[in-house]
């Protein structure tokens, strides 16, 4: 399968909101294919008509380094279309943006960055009104099936539960070509903005602090219990970490659901990897399904991924929590849509008999149930 012939879900939005006199930022984690996304959109318009620049090139830095009319009028002479791939590394570049659509209206720019922090802080108070923001995650399930029938799409979810979907991924065909690529995603890449911010030096304790929440996947965390195994860090620093972890688009949040019902838990997080490859690297486990412990959680995190990439894609405004009571009632996904609860049980083995919890049921009798396994899971997380 070839990573190229792979048409992202991503790119009819991104088509629609490029637009003159708006700053379109693509954000994403480092290798799920923001430059292969830009080459597509450029591959369908004269050559003549854009600027392509790099933020990582001392010579665009340069090149935008006098923000003046003159410059600029001669760097964006007889385009239509600025684009500037890993923007945040250009100092300044949120004014420089800014004073671009303001002075040049009829040009689209779009940028793409690999860290929220390091963007939103750079572009966000200058370009607020201006921007449009747009998230690239690692390939979905729905982009898969562009390229594949339905039986290889039903041989292959064993191995996205273990390797994910990272794009470069698709060049290999041995496993063990896939377990160093994953390997080199954590050791070169998945800690390189965050020890590059604010001085921080400890590696080694992110990393021991993405293996405990790996190993907690679908389990409510306690930020005061990560500390505490953590030694000699504060539960201020745990949930820097964690912060910092979520703007690279290495971990999200999922929060408690509550409608107010006295026995619902109302303030507990639980923590997801937006993939499934990237959290098997971290606790170095690539087992096949059938030696393995955490299928459950394995299951738990690939749906709640995919799930919300096909939210994003599709646009759908949706509230996503997980659901709990203290006498230990739960469900693994609530979503609230236009003021309508729908609820989501995942379950890897389809003959698993699974029940409405009667708090929910009384708590919510409106709302719908259902129970996601991998007989039904396409209809799911797929727009087909």
């Amino acid at each position: 399968m070839s990573l190229k012939k792979i048409k992202r879900d991503i790119l009819p939005l991104v088509k629609k909101k490029l637009r003159p006199g708006k700053v379109l930022i693509i954000l994403g984690a480092r290798r799920v294919g923001k430059t292969e996304l830009i080459k597509s959109i450029l591959s369908e318009i004269n050559q003549s008509e854009y600027l392509l620049l790099n933020g990582e090139d001392y010579t665009t830095i340069d090149l935008l380094s006098e923000q003046s009319q003159g410059n600029y009028d001669r760097l964006l002479k007889n385009i239509n279309l600025l684009v500037i791939d890993e923007a945040q590394h250009i100092p300044e570049i949120g004014n420089k943006l800014k004073f671009i659509v303001d002075t040049y209206p009829a040009i689209k720019v779009m940028v793409t960055g690999s860290s929220v922090f390091d963007v939103s802080q750079k572009l966000g108070e200058p370009l607020v009104g201006r921007e449009i923001t747009l998230k690239l995650h690692p390939l979905s399930q729905s982009e898969f099936s562009k390229t594949e029938q339905l039986p290889e799409t039903h041989d292959r979810l064993e191995e996205r539960l273990i390797y994910g979907g990272y794009p470069e991924l698709t060049q290999y065909d041995e496993l063990d070509e896939k377990k160093d690529y994953l390997d080199s995603i954590v050791n070169a890449y998945l800690l390189k903005d965050i020890l590059s911010f604010d001085g921080i030096k400890k590696s080694d304790k992110i990393m021991d602090l993405l293996r405990l929440i790996a190993f907690q996947i679908g389990k409510e965390v306690s930020i005061e219990e990560l500390a505490s195994q953590l030694k000699g860090i504060s539960r201020n620093t745990v949930e820097h970490y964690l912060d910092l972890l979520t703007k690279v688009f290495v971990l999200y949040k999922v929060r408690a659901y509550s409608g107010n019902l006295r026995k619902e838990i109302s303030k507990s997080s639980k923590w997801f990897f937006y993939d499934n490859g990237i959290r098997n690297a971290v606790i170095q486990n690539y087992a096949p399904l059938h030696l393995r412990q955490d299928k459950g959680e394995l299951w738990e995190n690939y749906i709640m991924t995919e799930r919300l990439k096909f939210n994003s894609y599709t646009r759908r405004r949706v509230n996503s929590y997980f659901w709990r009571t203290y006498d230990q009632q739960e469900i693994d996904l609530i979503e609230e849509e236009n003021g309508k609860l729908s609820a989501f049980e995942f379950k890897f083995n389809p003959n698993k008999k699974v029940k409405v919890p009667g708090g929910w049921k009384k708590g919510y009798p409106n709302a719908n149930f259902q129970v996601i396994h991998p007989k039904n899971y396409l209809d799911f997380i797929t727009s087909d």
